[in-house]
């Protein structure tokens, strides 16, 4: 039996009902990687033809949570950001995203932020990975990918941390 989106969606539903957030994540990120081992469901999804951009695949009105395609364009990346009070789970249909995560190491009551790279790993087809509330993290596209992800809310409506080249530093060693 294939995993199907309507499954997915009705998986992660009950997951955040009934679990603590960090447990839902994680249900959510192996219930992701399930549906894009789903051939079906990643050709009726994505088309070599798609431009770059995003379309929302699914909003559960009782939780709040949005699934989302995304087509990235070959060489974007991002800067670091996070998602605010909510949170994301990130998955590739094709080719992989190059992921950052960074720690802020200096006092949250600064204007300017400082941040150390803490991890780099590539999500390759198949492959999902979930950020919690806060997680401040960067995603890289050498080739045109396709990327589901899922978010806790509509992200558009939260205030969230973004990178500020003018005003915030990174830190590229310890």
């Amino acid at each position: 039996m294939t995993y199907e989106l309507a499954q997915f969606t009705a998986d992660a539903r009950r997951a955040l009902q009934s679990s603590p957030l960090a447990e839902a994540l994680g249900a959510i990120a192996r219930d992701l990687s399930k549906l894009l081992g789903n051939p079906a469901f990643v050709k009726a999804t994505f088309d070599d033809a798609d431009p770059p951009g995003k379309k929302e695949l699914y909003h559960d009105a009782e939780t709040d949570f949005y699934v989302y395609a995304h087509v990235q364009a070959e060489g974007k990346s991002g800067a670091p950001h996070s998602h605010g009070a909510s949170w994301a789970v990130y998955g590739n249909a094709m080719a992989g995203t190059d992921m950052t995560e960074y720690a802020r190491v200096n006092p949250a009551d600064e204007e300017e932020v400082v941040l150390r790279k803490s991890d780099f790993y590539t999500l390759a087809p198949g492959e999902t990975r979930a950020y919690g509330p806060g997680v401040i993290h960067s995603t890289g596209h050498p080739r045109k990918a396709w990327v589901v992800r899922v978010t806790g809310t509509d992200l558009d409506r939260l205030p969230r941390y973004h990178f500020k080249k003018s005003r915030d530093r990174l830190l590229e060693s310890a």
